[in-house]
């Protein structure tokens, strides 16, 4: 495994692991030994990134993630960066699969949050700590200004936001200085590249989740795929249905026509293009599988010159593809 550095001086592995869906909006959770043994084979093959979230889970079990994540990797966390997130919850009446998302950063839900993270984690410290959606109603510089707090007592060392405009996250770095952005990105997903010059300008990493548009990308679906509506947030995502599959079959010859040229499968290629467009790109699939664990760390070793990546993003200028899964809806305080 390759790691690169995120921020100043957070090193991590190039690829992570998004371990949200072990727990959460793929179906019902998977089982907790299977998924620690997995977390453990993966601190193995090298990596050291661990993304979750205090919202990751059921309900019967609203925290179900981080507790797992705390305990497969209490073994290795001096070998290992655990990112979680604050700030938002689930609009729980709706009956939506995709449950709405109502942001909530007011300082004291910060402080509340942190320390029940900090107790589920099984740690005295968190590595990168984002805020999961902006606050319309809690300034940013009041969340950085606790962030800055947070880090002088020595309960996070790191944070970062997701889905942040250019102007929040100007406004933050200069409070509190910005480690990483986590926002979705994959070659279906490439609207947050405009970020990308004020991320250089600001030495501020980007960590990609959904880099394979939630799986889309690995070509393991097709039309006759099917989740399970009540549980599974694919069974509402554009990209998965029967029509989307016809749209986007030049995308998927691409992907796989370049991936047998590199040696490589449509899933290690769509992280490949994102890994060698910049060195503080970080993508963080998820995955219940060993093979795929495996499958996504080799990923890393796939090179694409400069001159391959830009051809590629003119033809994903062109193509068509369909629409493709943006996020929850966030809806205004209860």
């Amino acid at each position: 495994m390759e790691y690169r550095t995120l921020g100043t001086d957070l090193k991590v592995s190039a690829v992570g692991l998004g371990c949200m869906g072990m727990s959460h909006a793929y179906g019902a959770p998977a089982d907790k030994k299977e998924m620690t043994e997995l977390m453990a084979q993966a601190v193995d093959m090298g990596y050291t990134f661990f993304d979750t979230a205090e919202v990751y889970g059921t309900a019967d079990n609203p925290h179900d993630n981080e507790e797992l994540v705390g305990a497969a990797l209490k073994p290795f966390q001096n070998r290992v960066a655990i990112a979680t997130k604050f700030g938002i919850r689930f609009d729980m009446t709706s009956p939506e699969v995709n449950k709405p998302l109502i942001p909530d950063s007011r300082p004291e839900v910060i402080r509340a949050s942190v320390e029940a993270s900090l107790t589920r984690l099984g740690t005295d410290h968190i590595d990168l700590y984002y805020q999961h959606r902006t606050d319309p109603n809690v300034p940013i510089e009041e969340v950085a200004g606790v962030m800055a707090d947070l880090i002088k007592e020595g309960k996070i060392t790191h944070w970062g936001l997701s889905e942040a405009t250019e102007e929040t996250i100007r406004r933050a770095h200069d409070i509190c200085p910005v480690t990483a952005i986590q926002n979705r990105y994959s070659m279906m997903a490439r609207w947050h590249e405009a970020l990308f010059p004020v991320l250089e300008e600001l030495n501020i990493g980007f960590v990609a989740f959904s880099p394979m548009a939630n799986g889309l990308l690995t070509g393991a679906y097709n039309k006759d795929s099917r989740f399970d509506p009540k549980l599974d947030y694919r069974s509402n995502m554009p990209q998965f249905t029967a029509e989307a599959m016809d749209q986007n079959q030049d995308l998927f010859l691409l992907l796989n026509t370049l991936a047998q040229q590199k040696g490589a499968t449509p899933a290690q290629l769509s992280m490949a293009w994102m890994l060698c467009k910049k060195s503080w790109i970080v993508p963080i699939p998820g995955t219940r599988k060993l093979e795929r664990l495996k499958e996504n760390a080799g990923a890393a070793d796939v090179v694409l010159m400069p001159s391959e990546v830009s051809a590629l993003d003119k033809i994903l200028d062109t193509i068509p593809m369909s629409q493709v899964f943006g996020g929850s809806k966030i809806v205004k305080k209860a």
